[in-house]
């Protein structure tokens, strides 16, 4: 007889009594109707002998109580053993299911086709997180500064990519100039730089990119935070590796500390201010440009006021304007 949960509750409930009946009296008689077939104990007899616990007397007409000690193992043990191979089979199961999960995930069948929509912070942060473990090659993320933007690098972000990069994985990382200010993003730096990934600088304003081996790309959705683009058409991530490829190469790198790249980098953002008041920007429009708060924006420009001797923005254009300047010098081969 198998013995499972069914078996053990009658042998709980209606069992255990009669074996205890059995041991008291010193026996049953085997003629006893309640144990004879269609009788109430029926059940529990049965059970009993199939266990072992009650064997028939040398009389051949009564059945005697037999030690537990000399049958739990007996019963109990290949209980043990069949549940420690289910727990290794379910072991074996989940292994092979990883396999085949990581294949359907790195395929565009698994967003929908090559173009799909997520959203909600909570998918967009889960489908994030299983794209990075999967990564195999590379990682390439440009992170624009805003208002939250450094303060959402908490350490299960950190964790996330160490983790990628001891795995072998090749990061690099792209943040505006304005970045450099921010203590959470330098310390967050400073531990992935020393697991081998390199991180960069620039002055401009760039949407957020995050590519995972160059076969798929996570770029912000038309409605803002909360939903995101999963793309995995191969012309239009080789077209965004591109875009980032030529940010990159005219990035400053983030771990320097040579004052003569300070000096560059505050020569840049003096200049992409310069740009925003000629394009006639909003002060909202151009510190977003800038990645930095409309105040430190304000006081960009009022240190140019102050540095061309004027008191007003209208000045300000008219005086630059006379004197040529465009905020684009440093791209001229002269410069």
């Amino acid at each position: 007889m198998p013995l499972g949960p069914d078996e053990r509750i009658v042998f709980e409930e209606q069992a255990t009594p009669l074996y205890e009946e059995i041991v008291t009296s010193g026996g049953i008689n085997a003629a006893d109707t309640r144990i004879a077939k269609g009788g109430e104990l029926h059940a529990a007899f049965a059970l009993l002998v199939d266990v072992g616990l009650v064997t028939k007397g040398d009389d051949g007409r009564t059945w005697t109580a037999v030690d537990p000690a000399a049958v739990q193992a007996r019963v109990v043990a290949p209980l043990g053993q069949q549940g420690a191979e289910l727990i290794a089979e379910s072991a074996h199961w989940a292994n092979a299911f990883n396999t085949v999960s990581h294949v359907w995930r790195r395929s565009p069948s698994a967003v929908g086709g090559p173009f799909a929509e997520i959203r909600g912070l909570a998918t967009i942060g889960n489908f994030l997180a299983s794209l990075v473990s999967d990564a195999e090659e590379e990682l390439l993320t440009a992170q624009p500064q805003y208002r939250r933007g450094v303060k959402q690098l908490d350490a299960g972000v950190g964790a996330r990519d160490i983790a990628a990069l001891k795995r072998g994985v090749k990061m690099r990382t792209l943040y505006q100039h304005a970045a450099r200010r921010s203590a959470d993003t330098r310390k967050y730096v400073a531990a992935v730089t020393a697991a081998g990934a390199e991180v960069r600088t620039l002055d401009e304003f760039f949407n957020r990119l995050i590519v995972v081996d160059r076969r798929v790309a996570l770029i912000p959705g038309h409605e803002g935070t909360d939903s995101a683009m999963v793309i995995s058409d191969r012309s239009m991530v080789g077209y965004l590796v591109d875009m980032f490829e030529r940010h990159w190469e005219r990035a400053r790198p983030f771990t320097s500390s040579e004052t003569s790249l300070m000096r560059d980098i505050a020569a840049e953002q003096r200049a992409m201010t310069i740009r925003m008041l000629l394009e006639g920007r909003a002060d909202p429009a151009g510190a977003k440009r800038l990645g930095v708060s409309p105040r430190t924006y304000a006081a960009y420009v009022a240190d140019l006021k102050s540095e061309f001797e004027v008191e007003t923005r209208f000045q300000l254009g008219y005086e630059m304007g006379k004197r040529g300047i465009s905020g684009r010098e440093a791209d001229t081969p002269s410069a």
